[in-house]
């Protein structure tokens, strides 16, 4: 059963300088003559999805202090953040802009339709407008897709199976302009297995507190925690109104002491941006490249969480889990 640290928090923005390096050509990197510019915006906090994305592009041949320069910046959940951290991103004229999350995205849009954009990763995006379709995205826009539309039946299945006796549940959003839409798709996945779904909105981290005490009074007996940039305060509120919470996000679970998460591996997407990113820098048409899924998910579970809550996980549901946090 593996453990891994909370994620650390970076504030403002880092640099991470680079000048040209001859081994970036003997690696199958990026060309010599070259120092690439990456910028990264996450609409939420920056934890090691800069890492993984550092990682995975020293492994294809770009190292900072030699050929690569990567700007990292965070809203922290922030959203009306974002336009003003792209316009000063665009006006720095990266090479390629990798944004995590939807809000981030859609601001990367706004502010530029000419530097290539890898979605880290999008939920929805033919109908936000960022790619035509899956194998031609047709602009300045590629990258990764999630599917957690998709996955909300499995994943309410799962509740299902721990809370049998429950009659109604929270769904937990944000401003995301992907939530209604996520949210419908709940409403009618509970509905069909027998509880009822109520939306709660947490505009912003600040909102948080006071959003789980009207989750409380409410009666709602779980809330659902949709798909956004990660807002570490989630698990401990849940735990200490005694609500048992789903994620689609591991982190929360993995990191953060959460109960359950159903979902792709949330490192995966950074990865394979990486690749986006390598592909792009070597001439790729962001255009004709196109948008990739996830095939594998994963389901988790935290007995430490569920301890605390008073839980048992019924065998029948810990024999379906990949990961089992004691």
């Amino acid at each position: 059963m593996k453990r891994r640290d909370i994620f650390k928090a970076a504030l403002g923005f880092t640099w991470l300088a680079g000048t040209n390096v001859s081994e970036a050509q003997t690696r199958g990197g990026a060309q010599a003559s070259r120092s690439w510019r990456v910028a990264f915006v996450a609409a939420g906090i920056v934890g090691e999805e800069a890492d993984t994305i550092r990682d995975s592009l020293r492994h294809l041949g770009y190292e900072a202090e030699k050929n690569l320069h990567l700007e990292v910046r965070e809203a922290r959940g922030n959203f009306d953040l974002l336009p003003s951290i792209l316009r000063d991103f665009v006006s720095q004229n990266p090479d390629v802009i990798v944004a995590e999350a939807t809000p981030a995205i859609a601001a990367a849009q706004r502010a530029t339709s000419t530097i290539p954009i890898v979605m880290a990763p999008a939920t929805d995006p033919i109908g936000s407008g960022f790619v035509r379709s899956f194998p031609r995205p047709g602009g300045n826009i590629t990258g990764l897709a999630n599917l957690y539309g998709d996955q909300t039946a499995k994943t309410l299945d799962f509740v299902r199976l721990v809370l049998p006796q429950a009659k109604k549940i929270a769904v937990l959003t944000s401003n995301n302009p992907t939530h209604p839409g996520l949210f419908e798709a709940a409403r009618s996945g509970a509905s069909k297995l027998g509880f009822s779904a109520e939306r709660f909105v947490a505009g912003t981290p600040n909102e948080l507190e006071a959003t789980f005490a009207a989750i409380k009074s409410a009666s709602c007996e779980a809330v659902y925690v949709l798909a956004d940039p990660i807002r570490p305060a989630i698990p401990e509120l849940a735990l200490r109104l005694g609500l048992p919470a789903m994620y689609q996000l591991d982190w929360y679970v993995e990191k953060l002491g959460g109960l359950m998460s159903y979902g792709a591996e949330t490192l995966w997407f950074f990865r394979r941006a990486a690749d986006y990113v390598d592909r792009i820098l070597k001439g790729g048409n962001p255009a004709e490249m196109p948008v990739e899924q996830p095939t594998t998910f994963r389901f988790t579970v935290n007995l430490r969480a569920a301890k605390t809550l008073g839980l048992t996980i019924p065998e029948t549901v810990l024999a379906q889990t990949d990961e089992v946090i004691e």
